[in-house]
């Protein structure tokens, strides 16, 4: 599984952050570049219909070998949060990892700590690749790409597994809300399909969060501060006011767990005329959401008569869906997926994603898509890493997994 590592290190070095509010698909000329190379790696390998859409979407055709059956559908993004940077990674490979805290060279305040990461007691032994501290390592979602191209390399080496056709389909600006929104769903003519999207090894995700996004813009008026006693809004202050009055005990990622939903204020931008506060609305039930804008809603109207020259208005935009209604039109989905997970020794695990996948919104759209682990923990952060012993569980999860719908009718 050498190439599994050298593809994973190769794709986690080219920058692909997603730039939040730009207009243009893909967001960052670094997914198309990815794109690209990841499309010249399929025709090398020999899969058919390879192309890269002027949206930098890439697709693939692995050809069936059990004639009659149905065809179904690997994805991945190419995009990086950019909750922090994704700039000049330098991936640090551990072998045989010995247990403990793991510093990361590139800044010493940067401490994968056991206590603060549980999961590493149950990974001694194993290889795992890090940051060096100063950027996020890109492990979601190039661990799931690098599972993927691996999976279809060695389908298409070996003509004699039995399995029906698979589309192969890299999306872009996942992280931001858009990963599907330039993706011809019907025209890859999949009954089903899997994102390799998911922690470590051994969950089947079926269920996420539904997602709103609220912008929130705080105007206020600005004046020379020797001049603006009684004549001075100051935005900051209001949006300081704003987030003070939001129920972080019970409605922030902070402070809830399970199935809780929760308001989360990420970004502030903007000075004394204008802020603007950018705010995730999430909820395991779709009809909470309204409820969320709503106290939103109430606290702008609240703050806005209380500073009546001030003006604050609350936009709130759909991003997507809990897919768990959907995968019932396609109950094989998730028992295959359970099956293959079985047949290579991992015990399944059903879990719900505090988050969102392609997944979401391509269940919405008729084609049910539950997400599977590929071998990455800590995401979004300088501190995440990958387990290369988990990603090679995950090709062979996909591995068997065409098997088992090869078997289909």
């Amino acid at each position: 599984m050498d190439t599994l590592l050298d593809r994973f290190c190769r794709y986690v070095q080219i920058e692909t952050t997603a730039v939040e509010d730009a207009p243009q698909y893909p967001s960052s000329p670094g997914q198309l570049t990815l794109g690209r190379l990841l499309a010249d790696e399929l025709r090398a390998l020999g899969a058919a219909d390879v192309a890269i859409s002027a949206d930098g979407i890439v697709t693939a055709t692995l050809p069936g070998t059990a004639p009659g059956a149905p065809t179904i559908a690997w994805l991945a993004h190419l995009d990086t949060s950019p909750e922090y940077s994704g700039r000049d990674v330098h991936p640090q490979v551990i072998r045989h990892y010995a247990g403990g805290d793991i510093p990361l060279p590139g800044d010493p305040s940067k401490v994968i700590r056991v206590a603060d990461t549980p999961i590493l007691a149950e990974l001694k032994g194993r290889t795992l690749i890090t940051t060096d501290g100063t950027t996020l390592l890109g492990a979601d979602d190039k661990a799931g790409v690098a599972v993927i191209m691996t999976a279809a390399a060695e389908l298409l080496r070996d003509r004699n597994r039995k399995h029906g056709p698979i589309r192969i389909v890299f999306t872009c600006d996942e992280e931001i809300g858009r990963g599907v929104d330039k993706l011809d769903v019907p025209g890859l003519g999949a009954v089903c399909a899997y994102t390799l999207d998911g922690e470590g090894a051994g969950q089947i995700e079926q269920e996420t969060f539904s997602a709103d996004l609220a912008t929130v813009t705080i105007t206020g008026v600005n004046i020379h501060p020797g001049l603006a006693c009684g004549k001075m809004v100051n935005a900051i202050r209001l949006a300081g006011q704003f987030l003070e009055r939001l129920p972080w005990h019970r409605l922030a990622p902070e402070t809830t767990r399970g199935r809780d939903g929760f308001l989360h204020p990420y970004l502030v931008e903007g000075g004394v005329p204008e802020v603007k506060l950018k705010i995730l609305l999430r909820s395991f039930e779709t009809a909470e959401l309204e409820t969320q804008a709503a106290l939103l809603r109430s606290v702008a109207d609240t703050l806005a008569a209380e500073h009546p020259r001030a003006r604050i208005a609350v936009d709130v935009r759909k991003q997507y869906r809990n897919m768990r209604e959907h995968l019932a039109r396609e109950p094989r989905a998730v028992g295959l997926a359970a099956q293959a997970y079985e047949a290579v020794g991992l015990k399944p695990e059903f879990t719900s994603i505090r988050g969102g996948t392609d997944g979401s919104r391509l269940s919405e759209l008729g084609l049910p898509t539950p997400n599977l682990s590929a071998g990455m923990h800590n995401y979004h952060s300088p501190l995440e890493f990958a387990c290369l012993e988990e990603m090679e569980s995950a090709v062979r999860v996909l591995l068997k997994l065409a098997e088992l719908w090869g078997r289909e009718r």
